[in-house]
């Protein structure tokens, strides 16, 4: 590390903020709520938020209850109001969007927990196509979890090797982020564990696995695209020579793209090459690798993938009942835009986004959009996820919850209002923000929260 470090920066002065405890930050959910409103409605609180340079939607938060009540329990990060997120992890899907071109196809080639995905799709206001892909499968379950909070509309889900895309996907994407597996040398303040298992030998062996990964992403973009390539580790195989050896491949068609002007104070972490290699005393944050490459001319494709797809279940539905659906969605104030095409398997019916039909038939989905209803005798079956991404905060269905109330939902128990809703179907929602669907029966309204999504526990602390 010592050899690392650029001149200006001092080794003492790394490994002492190496010893300090990590900030915490979070990004405001702009799909759900403005910034400016955000901070309205969090003043009372007493939170002290520091805007992140390279993010506008992005705060380093200092509270004073949070012993008593953690951000993830509070109501707005409940509703998705916000995303518990490291400033520096926010540094990618900024470098991705610097130019100010808007792509209507993006992938995220290693997605789970969610963050830079969610923050993707808040970027291209929830309209066009993201593929958030995850390798391990029980983050998958975590990576759909937060993209339903967050209202995402817009993703469709995969579970595989990213190695596949290049193969399975040539020239598919406008835009790709690669936010590669690493070994996690950034985040010691964070983990003071992360490199118990270190070596330099790990080093190596995890920038093969980079190389054949940057590889895959890079012949899966369109030429003319943009590709971020980012890591949380601080050594150079891993990094910079990632970036190189794909040029030293591509030599004609690998343009590297300088983040100087990415935001005020940027110089600060500029490499030759106009890449960001952040050590953690900069700017007081984990230790990130962001590089923004372009490409610039179509190269080879790769082999086509060995593997089968199989038959895709869905089918697009027929439009008399795609009008009636779409009326019946209306009545409880569901609403899409034309991004979004209705699908039918059996019963169940989905939105996917329309910029993901060409990859039908070329990768299998482990959810190809949100699950919107299922059919039955009597109409439809809203579901929670759809109700969360589509109700919106002026819904005619709302039905708004006091503090109390909404703890009782978060939950999972019926609430019994003081003067019950005149509708037998509501949408309840506190903030104005949608808690998903209730069912009027008698004085009560029956309880739909996912049972998986039931917290117990102390709630709301920060309203009180």
């Amino acid at each position: 590390m010592r050899d690392l470090l650029p001149a200006h920066l001092s080794f003492d002065e790394f490994i002492a903020a190496c010893q300090r405890p990590l900030r915490r930050s979070i990004r405001i959910n702009t799909l759900k709520i403005a910034v400016e409103d955000f901070l309205t409605l969090v003043a009372p609180y007493g939170w002290q938020l520091t805007p992140v340079p390279w993010c506008a939607e992005g705060f380093w938060i200092e509270r004073d209850d949070e012993e008593a009540l953690p951000l993830g329990s509070t109501a707005e990060h409940l509703s998705g109001m916000f995303y518990i997120q490291e400033a520096s992890s926010m540094l990618p899907v900024s470098a991705l969007f610097a130019d100010g071109e808007m792509p209507e196809r993006v992938m995220d080639v290693a997605a789970a927990p969610g963050s830079k995905t969610t923050q993707i799709a808040a970027r291209m206001g929830n309209r066009g196509a993201i593929l958030a892909n995850e390798y391990s499968a029980s983050r998958v379950k975590v990576l759909h979890a937060n993209i339903s909070r967050c209202g995402v509309s817009s993703v469709a889900l995969t579970h595989f090797d990213g190695r596949v895309f290049g193969p399975a996907l040539p020239e598919m994407f406008d835009a790709i982020l690669l936010d590669a597996p690493c070994s996690g040398e950034g985040v010691v303040r964070k983990d003071p564990d992360a490199l118990k298992n270190w070596s330099h030998a790990s080093n190596l062996e995890m920038a093969a696995t980079q190389r054949e990964l940057i590889d895959s992403a890079f012949h899966a973009l369109r030429p003319g695209g943009t590709l971020v390539y980012s890591t949380c580790t601080l050594n150079r195989e891993e990094n910079e020579a990632i970036c190189h050896w794909l040029k030293s491949q591509y030599p004609e068609a690998v343009e590297f793209l300088p983040l100087d002007t990415l935001f005020a104070g940027a110089q600060q972490a500029l490499t030759n090459e106009g890449f960001l290699h952040v050590f953690p005393q900069i700017y007081d944050c984990e230790g990130f690798f962001v590089a923004r490459l372009r490409k610039t001319a179509p190269i080879a494709p790769l082999p086509s993938p060995g593997y089968k797809v199989g038959n895709f279940p869905f089918a697009r539905m027929k439009p008399k009942e795609e009008a009636q659906l779409i009326n019946a969605a209306a009545a409880v104030g569901l609403q899409w835009h034309d991004d979004l095409q209705l699908w039918q398997r059996d019963k169940e019916i989905w939105l996917f986004p329309a910029q993901i039909a060409p990859l039908i038939g070329k990768v299998r989905f482990s959810r190809p959009g949100i699950k919107l209803a299922e059919s039955h005798n009597k109409g439809y079956r809203w579901q929670h996820e759809a109700v969360i991404a589509l109700a919106g905060v002026d819904n005619p269905l709302s039905f708004e919850l006091t503090h109390q109330e909404a703890e009782e939902w978060y939950r999972g128990r019926d609430i019994y209002p003081q003067t019950p809703p005149t509708k037998d179907d509501v949408i309840v929602t506190y903030q104005r923000q949608p808690l998903g669907l209730a069912k009027k029966v008698g004085s009560r309204l029956k309880n739909s929260y996912p049972r998986e999504l039931v917290r117990d526990g102390r709630l709301f602390a920060s309203n009180t």
